[in-house]
Order: C-alpha cells, then structure tokens, then sequence
C-alpha cells in the first residue's frame, strides 16, 4: 500500500522556490496547476527562477509545465529562454543517445559488455522522454578487465581520456578508482567509464558483479539497450545522491519519478538489499527527499520507518536548508569538512564509518601522483604521504572550529 506524503515541504520561503518544486516531476495534477497558476501571481523574480532551475538542472520540467499550464503569465522572453533552453537541451540528448547506441555496438563488435544507466536510459525509462532530464555525458559499466581494451577503442574513435598513466598507475589506478572520463575531441559529450559504482573511500559495497545477471531493457532510439533492474537503481540512485549530498532537485527528481514508474517494485528486496549492503539511511534519505518535497508515495511500512529514523530527518533538513540557500539560487556548498561529515553520518553501521575515514585518509588519488611522481618501487610511499596531506589541508580548519568557535 502506497501513501503520499500529506503535504509539501516548503524549503523556502521565496515563491521562485516553490514554483520549481511544483514543476519538478513529469505529471501534475490539478491541485498543483492551481498552486502553479497562484504562485505565477506574484510578484516573481524570472531572472533568479531561470539561475536557480539550471543550477539544479530542471529547466526542461519548468518549460514544460509553465507552457502548459499558464503560458500567457510568464513574461514573453522569459518564455521564450524557456523553450530555447529546451529545444536545444533536446537536441543535445538526441545527439548523445546516437552517440551512445554507436558506443554500445561498438563494444558489442568487439565483445566487451556494457550496461548504460542514468542519462539517456534513465530519461527514457522514469521520466518517458529525453527532453525532459537533462544529461551532459554517458554513464557506462563494463567489466573492470574490459576497461583497457574499452579505452583502446574510445581514443580510436575521436576520444581523450581524461588522464594519461604510466602502465604502474593504471594498474593502481583500476584497482582502487571507479572511472575513468573522456571526452569527445573536437565535439561535445563526454563518457564515463565506470567499472565500480562509488570510490573505495566512499565504501558503497553494492558489487557490479552481483548486477548484470538481472538487467532490464528499455526502448531507447528505435531498439532497446540493457540497464539496470528498478530496486537495483534505486540504491545507486540514492547513494548517488548521498555522495553530492543531494545538492541538485534533479537527482530528487531521478528518485520520484523512477518509483513512480515501477509498479512492481519489490520493496522488500529493496530494503533487505540496503540493509545488508549498509546503506539503509542512504535510501530512505532519497525517499523521504522525493516524498517531503515532490509528493512521491511511499510504502506505509517504509514511511513509518523513516519517521522512526531521526538521523534521516536531521539529514534531510540539512539537505532542504541548502538546496536553494546558494548565491545567485544555486545549491549552497558545503564546506568538505561538513562533506565528509554528512558522508559518515549517513550510514548507519559504526564499521562502514570507520572504514570511510580509513579509507579517506589513506586512498591514494590521481592528484596524489601528479602532485609528487615516484617510481613504480616508491609507490607503497603514497599511502604515508596521503594522511600527512589531508592533515594540512584540513587540520588548521578543524582545529579552528574546535577551539575558536
């Protein structure tokens, strides 16, 4: 049994704000064309609404539910920024859905198994439309074995990776990444190869492995491409989202809309799954967020467990205080200490919290190498020089807060 939220969440007081989360979903009722033909009453900052709807990467919602709703009550080059930010957005996402189809039957000639989620198979499965969520790159899981040879042939068709490595950092650099990024020479798009979910620092243990044996298929450009099972995206799309601390209405919007389209969804799979995997709060966060702030309905079971949890709601208040809280109506940003400290509180198990500061501190990185080379035999070296590196960026910040606030 499903149960809607009761009411709205207002995150701030400015109807601008308001405004957006109205529009922030696929379907609107008659209540909320109402409460949109209301708010388009008052006195509205359209050059804020246009900064803030970007920022958060709705505009296409906001187009389209303002052209059908009360075209007539929004100034005319207002309307008409609207919909050239939409035509366009269009066009780029017909473009990189092209470009992603050529990828997928390029490594399918070559034998290499790709799986594309978010982006252009996230649009077309929960939102029904690509011209409805923004995307700027390509999000692909392959098998780790497969990334050089998927690299290879990236580079041979007009790609550059967004790092050069020796033969050593490229092994250590798949062993303990999780992507690697290119983009297009000469042309727009970008593609992320991904053959881990999350960074090992950020301990989001859901393996890749255990996906590809129940993907799903969507229709996307006159065919159908595999993605993931509903109740498997909705854990990425919720620690996702816990990893940029839901800085963007958008990946809000990526949660409503997803368990709004899967009738089928095996709630208790989803949340056993969580449970085991230790991102529990992780995805209740991104529920409660899409149900306290877009209305989505929830299992009566899991709303309840969410109301239990007051380590949810401290979160998802810290969340609401930001989203519209930026210059300009832009998320605000967190400070990293903060960061990191939303990071450990929303989990819920004391060894994955722990593992995430170990690994945080120790995890060596990209910059790392960049910032001090050392031959292959000195590499053991980077996991001393890490800690001693976080400790300078963060120890004068940290001992501040602790003993002159």
């Amino acid at each position: 049994m499903l149960k809607a939220a009761s009411k709205v969440s207002v995150v701030a007081k400015r109807p601008e704000a308001e405004l957006l989360l109205c529009c922030a979903r696929t379907r609107i009722d008659s209540e909320k064309v109402s409460r949109i033909s209301e708010l388009l009453r008052q006195e509205m900052n359209w050059a804020y609404l246009l900064r803030m709807a970007r920022a958060h990467r709705i505009t296409p919602l906001l187009f389209w539910h303002l052209n059908a709703a009360s075209p007539e009550a929004v100034p005319e080059d207002v309307l008409e920024q609207l919909r050239n930010h939409f035509h366009n957005g269009n066009l780029r996402s017909l473009v990189l859905t092209g470009e992603l189809l050529k990828l997928l039957g390029l490594f399918e000639t070559y034998e290499i198994p790709a799986i594309p989620y978010k982006g252009p198979a996230l649009a077309t499965f929960a939102y029904g439309n690509l011209a409805l969520r923004e995307f700027d790159d390509l999000d692909i899981l392959i098998h780790k074995q497969d990334v050089p040879r998927a690299k290879e042939l990236l580079i041979s068709v007009g790609y550059q990776p967004q790092y050069y490595l020796n033969r050593a950092q490229e092994v250590t650099f798949l062993r303990y990444g999780f992507e690697l990024g290119f983009t297009r020479v000469g042309g727009e798009g970008a593609v992320d190869l991904h053959w881990e979910l999350a960074e090992k620092h950020f301990s989001f243990s859901l393996d890749p492995r255990s996906l590809w044996g129940r993907l799903e298929r969507v229709p996307l450009g006159g065919g159908s491409v595999p993605t993931l099972m509903p109740e498997d995206l909705l854990l990425v799309l919720c620690a996702h989202g816990s990893k940029h601390l839901w800085q963007r209405l958008m990946w809000i919007c990526d949660v409503a809309e997803l368990v709004r389209v899967s009738d089928g969804m095996d709630w208790v799979r989803v949340v056993e799954r969580a449970a085991t995997l230790g991102s529990e709060r992780m995805l209740f966060l991104g529920l409660y967020l899409a149900s306290d702030l877009l209305g989505m309905a929830l299992p009566v079971e899991i709303a309840q467990r969410i109301q239990d949890d007051t380590a949810v709601k401290m979160l998802a208040g810290q969340v609401r205080e930001r989203l519209f809280r930026g210059a300009n109506g832009s998320p605000a940003v967190f400070e990293e200490l903060p960061f990191h400290s939303f990071h450990i509180k929303v989990r819920e198990r004391l060894r994955d919290k722990i593992q995430y500061c170990l690994r945080a501190a120790t995890a060596t990185t990209v910059r790392d190498w960049m910032l001090l080379p050392l031959p292959r035999y000195l590499y053991p070296l980077y996991y001393l020089i890490r800690p001693f590196r976080m400790i300078g960026k963060y120890g004068p910040r940290l001992v501040k807060r602790l003993f002159y606030n």
